[in-house]
């Protein structure tokens, strides 16, 4: 077995990483049920893609499902996910927050599911339509802040936004 067994992805996507753990370890972990994140992996290939192909990609933060769908409409290949958005206006809470971990650490994930359901709705309104004129499921750049809490935190925040399509995470160097 080896990781590329593991986890399709494009060719040379995960040359160079160096991992202190064997492709057993994580099928051991993984139970006995494999569960396919299909959002996840189809915007994390894409995004490696463009990553390779694009000197730039133009990506704006999206409060919302409806605004992440003008993003694509509008010709963005690529979605963000701000954490001091979500922290300030589109939080599980309903409150402000500051950009610092204090809000649920569920509200990014939820958002970035709640984008993917409608840009799948999109998709397949302009499907049913007789026409499928542009690439609806821009992936998702997650922030997900410092991790909410430990090793632990950040392993949980991390299963939640790959359940809810994230394309890709990048965690916060700070501490507070």
């Amino acid at each position: 077995m080896t990781f590329e067994d593991l986890i399709p992805a494009p060719a040379g996507r995960f040359d160079g990483i160096t991992r202190p753990y064997t492709p057993e370890d994580v099928a051991k972990l993984r139970g006995s049920v494999l569960v396919e994140h299909t959002w996840a992996r189809k915007g994390a290939n894409k995004l490696w893609d463009l990553l390779k192909s694009e000197d730039y990609i133009n990506a704006l933060g999206a409060l919302s499902g409806n605004q992440a769908m003008q993003m694509v409409r509008a010709g963005l290949k690529a979605i963000y996910l701000s954490g001091w958005q979500v922290a300030a206006d589109n939080n599980t809470a309903g409150a402000m927050y500051p950009d610092q971990s204090l809000y649920p650490a569920n509200a990014g994930p939820e958002l970035a599911r709640k984008i993917n359901n409608t840009l799948q709705r999109a998709d397949q309104i302009e499907h049913s339509e007789g026409g499928a004129s542009r690439d609806w499921f821009a992936p998702i750049v997650a922030d997900a802040e410092a991790g909410f809490g430990g090793p632990l935190n950040c392993f949980e925040i991390m299963k939640a936004y790959i359940a809810a399509g994230a394309a890709g995470v990048h965690y916060e160097d700070q501490l507070a």
